[in-house]
This record gives C-alpha cells, sequence and structure tokens, in this order.
C-alpha cells in the first residue's frame, strides 16, 4: 500500500500521529483515549465503555476530579522542581514543557480551567511565588526539601562565621593601625642652640680618617691643649669638657624604622582591601530604594535619562523601578540602568565592590578620573575614608 498524498486526511492524521500530541477535545480522559478526528471521538462518546466509565464518574465526581487534580499538580511541580530549580520562570514555559509527555494528565480533567487559576491556586499555598506580568504570570518553586532547607541553613551559618572572622580581622588592623599612629607620634630629636658657658673659649673640631661619621667631637681649645695625648677620632671618658652631638643619621634611621613599621601595616591593609573588593564584587548591583536613570532608547523619549528609584529587585538582574515624574512603575533590567551621583556631603549607598551593602557620605568628586571619595557611615568600619570609589559602585538613596 503506498503513501497517502500531501494534504489528504489520511496524511494529516499520520503528520499528526507522528508529532506524538494531537487536539485536547479529542481526549478522553476518563477512558484516557485519544482520537483522531471529531468523527472518531464521537464515535467513541456512544461506545458501551465509554458510558460505563461516564456512569462511573456520576456516581463520585468529586473523587475523580481531585484524584486527576491531584496527579496533575504533582508532576507540574515535579517537573518545575527538576528542570527549572528554584529559577523564576515564565508559566507556559513550564506548561508546554509538561504537556509533551503524550501520558500526560490533561488540564480540562482537573479542577482549575486556566493555566492563570493553576498559578493562583500554588502560590495560594505556598508551593511558588507567582508574580504577574505584561508578559502573563511567572512563577518560582519554593523548595521546602529538609536536606534543602539544612544545607541553606549551614551554608548561611558558614558565611555569617566567615563574615565574623572578617569583623574580627579589621578590626585587628584598626588596632594595629592605632598603635603604629601613636608610636609614630613620639617625641623626635629636638636641635636647640649651642650656647658656651665661657664665651671667649675657642672650639676646635678633629676631623681625620679614622672619625666615625656617627659622631663628631667638639673639643674646648684649653682641654686640647692640656690633653695633646689624645688622639684623632677618640675621646677621653674622664674628660668633662668634651661632649658629643648627635648625628642627623642616628635619627633618619628612627625615622626609617618608623616607616617600615606603617608600610607593614598598610601591606596588609591592602591584602584585606584586595580580598574584600574581591568577596564584594558582583556583576549585578541593583539594590532596592536607590536613584537611579534609565538609560534605553527603546522606552521613547517619555522615559529616557528619566530618573526614578528601585521598589523591587527581581532575580538580581531586573527591577521595578517607580518613576519619579510621572509615579509609573516599568520592569527593567540593569543594563538598562545606571548610578545617579549626588552633590557632596549627601548619604549615597556602596551598591558594588568592598564595601557593598555600606552607606556613606560623599566626600568629594574627581571628575577627570571618574571616582569619588567616600566615607563609611555604617558598620565595624564607620568613619573610614575611602578614595578612588568608582561611579558605578555607588548610588543616591531614595528619600520620600
Amino acid at each position: 500500500m503506498g503513501k497517502a498524498e500531501v494534504g489528504t486526511p489520511k496524511w494529516l492524521g499520520n503528520k499528526m500521529k507522528s508529532k506524538g500530541l494531537q487536539k485536547l477535545r479529542w481526549y478522553c480522559q476518563m477512558c484516557q483515549k485519544q482520537c483522531r478526528d471529531e468523527n472518531g471521538f464521537k464515535c467513541h462518546t456512544s461506545s458501551e465503555s465509554h458510558q460505563r466509565q461516564l456512569l462511573l464518574f456520576a456516581d463520585n465526581s468529586r473523587k475523580y476530579l481531585d484524584e486527576f487534580s491531584h496527579e496533575f499538580e504533582k508532576d507540574f511541580l515535579n517537573l518545575l522542581r527538576r528542570q527549572f530549580g528554584t529559577k523564576r520562570v515564565h508559566a507556559n514555559v513550564v506548561y508546554q514543557e509538561y504537556i509533551r509527555d503524550r501520558n500526560h494528565t490533561h488540564m480540562n480533567a482537573t479542577k482549575w480551567t486556566s493555566l492563570t487559576g493553576l498559578c493562583k491556586y500554588l502560590s495560594r499555598t505556598g508551593k511558588v511565588v507567582a508574580d504577574e506580568t505584561e508578559k502573563g504570570w511567572f512563577i518560582t518553586y519554593i523548595d521546602r526539601d529538609p536536606e534543602t532547607i539544612a544545607r541553606q541553613e549551614a551554608l548561611a551559618k558558614k558565611t555569617k562565621m566567615d563574615k565574623d572572622d572578617q569583623e574580627r580581622v579589621t578590626h585587628f588592623i584598626e588596632k594595629q593601625v592605632q598603635k603604629g599612629k601613636q608610636e609614630g607620634e613620639e617625641e623626635e630629636a629636638v636641635y636647640t642652640e649651642l650656647k658656651r658657658e665661657n664665651p671667649e673659649e675657642k672650639i676646635q673640631i678633629q676631623l681625620g680618617s679614622k672619625i666615625k661619621k656617627e659622631e663628631v667631637q667638639l673639643v674646648p681649645s684649653s682641654s686640647f691643649a692640656d690633653k695633646k695625648d689624645v688622639k684623632p677620632g677618640k675621646s677621653s671618658d674622664a674628660d668633662d669638657s668634651t661632649f658629643k652631638m648627635p648625628y642627623s643619621k642616628d635619627i633618619k634611621k628612627e625615622k626609617t624604622t618608623e616607616k617600615r613599621k606603617l608600610s607593614a601595616l598598610d601591606e596588609i591593609m591592602r591584602e584585606q582591601e584586595a580580598s574584600k573588593e574581591k568577596s564584594g564584587r558582583k556583576d549585578y548591583w541593583l539594590t532596592e530604594n536607590i536613584v537611579v536613570k534609565v538609560v534605553t532608547k527603546s522606552l521613547g523619549d517619555k522615559y529616557y535619562k528619566k530618573k526614578g528609584f528601585i521598589k523591587q529587585v527581581i532575580d538580581k538582574y531586573g527591577a521595578m523601578v517607580t518613576m519619579i515624574d510621572t509615579g509609573h512603575t516599568l520592569k527593567l533590567d540593569q543594563s538598562h540602568l545606571e548610578t545617579v551621583i549626588p552633590a557632596e556631603g549627601r548619604t549615597v549607598m556602596v551598591v558594588n565592590g568592598a564595601y557593598r551593602g555600606y552607606r556613606a557620605v560623599l566626600k568629594s568628586l574627581d571628575a577627570k578620573n571618574f571616582c569619588v571619595t567616600i566615607i563609611i557611615d555604617s558598620g565595624p568600619v564607620k568613619g573610614r575614608v575611602v578614595e578612588g570609589v568608582q561611579y558605578e559602585d555607588i548610588c543616591k538613596i531614595h528619600t520620600e
């Protein structure tokens, strides 16, 4: 027997059969039978086996509806958990993946008449987080597995311990810096005017090849005349008239030692700052209650270069932005937004980098290098001055 010609009913039927899915209106859930066309479905509904199934359904319709609904919900949530996890995904995408199985439970056999009703039910029962947008319903699975919850708690505990260790190290470094500053404030050598008790005496300075560079002997002429046997470069401890002047190299050595101590502390602080910068630097920066500017032209000139504040952050990279001028709320991606830099002296939020999440006060602007200097205003490092912070790492805070 040859193949059916293209366009004939048999050709269409073979095509639908090869796809695996056929029209839902020709499917009988009670008998779990899929008919290929309207005539086949009509013949099935008038069959004796179908009539027996209808009598069983009429006796206890609630039981069958609950059974089909429970099976549909279970399979739908299993697919959502396995394939998408806790990611935010369009509900219709999950449904299309679900109905690819030829033996799935059809929605018209459940107590839900539409996908919207299913989303509202799952959100009301606390199984998913559902939100309606212009593109439809989006759902996020809530994983309540005990193992997952225990794993999340252990991760949160580890993060808290790491943060505590980091704060302890920061506190220790600050104490070392304070100690170094106090040592640096010790009294340095003070040079005073040279005075002689007998102004008439002449002072002779002896210089020779064996004289130490660290000291120069100042010997009064009268004393030198009495002690001619004293060799150059040597001094007599019994001679009270001979005294030593401190050489400036000793003072330089003390300053160099102090500078080395401070350099070691600075090195520790730089390493700590680099570690904090690495851990705090992310590829997303959106934070609630900050002022942002719309930089995309896809929304038209009405919103281009206009300012708004972030009302809600969605999935780290998106946000619900309320425009300040019009009050309209838009859902935008972070690539369509940029930070807003306020005037000097105003409060800002650090949105990226080592001090991510801290409030700070804008001290000064460096327009040439596109960076600012800020003073941390919260947390364990309150009062610290941070220089060279890039424009995109801070943002103005929205105030009512």
